[in-house]
C-alpha cells in the first residue's frame, strides 16, 4: 500500500516497502515551490519529470551551480554528494527511483527552514518540518 508523505512543496507517495533495496516514489510539487538545496550521503537517485514544468539545480558545491528546465520523461541522475534542488515552474510530478535514504541529507537552503534530515527526523512524523 503506498504511503503518503506530506512535505511542506507539495506531497510524495512513496510506491515501495521499506524491506527492498530501492525506493520508488511520485512528488507532486506545487508551482512556485521547490525542495531545499541538498546533496546526500549514500543515496543515488533518478529523477524524471512526469507532468507539468519543472527547473533542476545541480552542482558539486554551491559556487559551481547550473540550474537548466526539466525535459519530459529524461531521467537525471544524481549522484551521492551532488548538490540538487527542484525547483516546479508549474505544478508537477516527478518520478523518483533511488537506493533507500540512508544517512543524512545535508540542507544548503531550505525556504521551510528545515535542518539537516538524519535518520531520526526522517523516522518522525513529516519527517520533522511541522
Amino acid at each position: 500500500m503506498p504511503t503518503t508523505v506530506t512535505k511542506p512543496w507539495g506531497k510524495e507517495i512513496i510506491l515501495t516497502t521499506d524491506n527492498l533495496p530501492y525506493t520508488a516514489k511520485i512528488l507532486f510539487i506545487n508551482a512556485g515551490h521547490q525542495f531545499s538545496l541538498q546533496s546526500h550521503h549514500q543515496k543515488i537517485e533518478t529523477l524524471t519529470l512526469i507532468a507539468g514544468q519543472a527547473q533542476i539545480t545541480l552542482g558539486q558545491n554551491q559556487d559551481s551551480l547550473s540550474s537548466q528546465e526539466m525535459k519530459l520523461q529524461t531521467g537525471y541522475t544524481i549522484q551521492p554528494h551532488t548538490l540538487h534542488r527542484i525547483k516546479a515552474i508549474t505544478d508537477c510530478q516527478i518520478f523518483e527511483a533511488s537506493t533507500p535514504e540512508k544517512g543524512t541529507t545535508k540542507r544548503f537552503e531550505d525556504d521551510y527552514n528545515r535542518s539537516d534530515e538524519t535518520e531520526k527526523i526522517r523516522n518522525s512524523t513529516n519527517r520533522g518540518w511541522q
